[in-house]
């Protein structure tokens, strides 16, 4: 799932992701539109091989989404209605054969601009953490410098931290994995959120073509960890912790859902919903937004 402001790029970032053009039919609105437009849900299954296993993998869309005007809920009721058709088909009979469309990552896109995590940011965030594993991302990363993209980043974790915002945590490594592979997980860790650029453009330079953006100054390279976290992010979604992102949302998301839809059938003699939480989170949310 992916959510962020308009303009971030979040388009070009997935499309770069996974190697294709999920967008190419897509319209682009003019202004008016943009206010005018509902938001909707688009989702898109594609197939990708790693290490010579194949994976589908669905994204998730809300082009109609506006941060603005906190049009967050439509997004939180998608990742619930997800939630509660799993709930049905694992009370039913042919629990056998589930299919398993929850959502079970949100790359969250930030703006480069400011110094961190915008009242909005933190808003939509708490709004969803507890329900979704969330990967925030600084969007457009090659509109900074090194150290402000250093400065940036230890600027949103501090924010993070202070707001009480659950991003996914990485699992703590066992202590006998090997050294490499602790030293890894460290980078992952020190990476959040990760700082990203996305181009499906092939450049030339120095007789090498790779993906990347031309400008006066030279040239920005997607894939090369020294100039963005790409391939950090990339190696981490489809490989490293694919399963992990599954798990914690079946361990931890998924069963306090469960649990809070049992609570309300017994209680109110209804069918699973999270109406009542749901409405008490979205109190909490425009409190804090009308306190900033």
């Amino acid at each position: 799932l992916s959510v962020g402001e308009s303009g971030l790029g979040k388009s070009t970032l997935i499309n770069s992701l996974f190697l294709t053009d999920l967008y190419k039919d897509r319209k682009v609105p003019n202004a008016q539109e943009r206010i005018d437009q509902t938001v909707n849900t688009i989702k898109h299954t594609i197939s990708i091989e790693e290490k010579g296993i194949k994976v589908r993998l669905t994204v998730i869309d809300t082009p109609g989404a506006s941060l603005y005007c906190r049009c967050w809920n439509p997004i939180e009721d998608y990742i619930d209605q997800q939630f509660e058709q799993y709930f049905r088909d694992e009370s039913g009979l042919n629990r056998s054969n589930i299919q398993d469309n929850r959502v079970h990552c949100c790359l969250y896109f930030i703006s480069p601009l400011g110094h961190g995590l915008r009242p909005l940011d933190v808003a939509c965030m708490k709004a969803l953490h507890n329900k979704v594993n969330i990967v925030p991302v600084v969007a457009k990363a090659d509109s900074l410098t090194q150290a402000e993209v250093h400065r940036k980043k230890m600027k949103i974790r501090e924010e993070i931290e202070q707001f009480g915002i659950n991003i996914y945590q990485f699992p703590e490594c066992d202590s006998d994995e090997d050294e490499d592979f602790k030293k890894q997980d460290q980078i992952l860790k020190d990476s959040t959120p990760f700082a990203v650029i996305g181009s499906n453009v092939q450049v030339e330079s120095k007789g090498r073509k790779f993906r990347g953006r031309v400008y006066p100054w030279g040239v920005v390279e997607v894939e090369n960890s020294a100039h963005s976290d790409f391939l950090l992010l990339r190696n981490m979604l489809v490989r490293t912790h694919m399963q992990d992102l599954k798990d914690v949302t079946g361990e931890t998301h998924y069963e306090n859902y469960r649990a809070q839809s049992q609570y309300d059938y017994e209680h109110n003699n209804s069918l699973p919903n999270n109406d009542v939480n749901r409405d008490a989170n979205r109190a909490e949310t425009r409190g804090f937004h009308n306190h900033k």
